[in-house]
């Protein structure tokens, strides 16, 4: 499986979202008053911009370019808006729902969980990362995983609180979590100019 090795903090500074995206709360070291960071350049072209919410979009869910434009030609064929529908889809990705769910300090994290099998959907083993959650699904982890230190500090009272967004539910003390409905255009809580992906890939 192809994976995308970026550095985080420099590559969310040259696309223009927080790292909080991310789920990276650290500080980068070039990050000083002395240092702080590339200055803005000249206007950018039409290209350019719209090159840019594609890479923005791609990092975020760490998803490669020839899967990326499957989603596009998918979100196409569906009724509605393509750019919209696009990032429904990339929304309902598999490891992106074990890292809202909280079960994931990253997405990065969570495509690794999911890829070494401790996730099911519905009672059943699913390791593909981009499997795509349907709403009344339930993600839990894998009843031989929740023994291990990672997911056993996952539940009680210490357990990290995790703000879920409007579309999932979890019960604090357990290790599993239910899509209640898909997610809409409102959910994706990013600075997205969708429709300039769209126009790019008009072209």
């Amino acid at each position: 499986m192809a994976k995308n090795m970026q550095p985080i903090v420099k590559r969310c500074r040259a696309l223009g979202i927080s790292p909080a995206v991310m789920g990276y709360t650290g500080k980068s070291k070039s990050e000083s008053n002395r240092n702080p960071g590339p200055q803005r350049r000249g206007k950018k072209s039409e290209y350019a911009l719209q090159l840019a919410e594609k890479q923005k979009v791609k990092f975020v869910y760490g998803i490669l370019e020839k899967q990326f434009h499957m989603y596009y030609e998918k979100a196409a064929r569906m009724p509605g808006k393509t750019g919209e529908n696009l990032l429904v889809l990339v929304e309902r990705r598999l490891d992106n729902v074990v890292f809202r769910m909280g079960f994931a300090k990253t997405r990065r994290e969570a495509r690794q969980l999911v890829s070494h099998s401790h996730f099911t959907v519905n009672g059943k083993k699913v390791n593909i990362p981009s499997y795509l959650v349907k709403a009344g699904d339930v993600i839990a982890v894998k009843e031989a995983s929740r023994s291990t230190a990672r997911f056993k500090a996952m539940t009680g009272e210490d357990a990290p609180r995790v703000l879920l967004p409007e579309w999932m539910e979890r019960n604090q003390n357990t290790l599993q979590g239910t899509v209640t409905r898909l997610p809409v255009r409102t959910d994706v809580d990013m600075p997205i100019e969708e429709h300039l992906i769209v126009e790019l890939y008009s072209k």
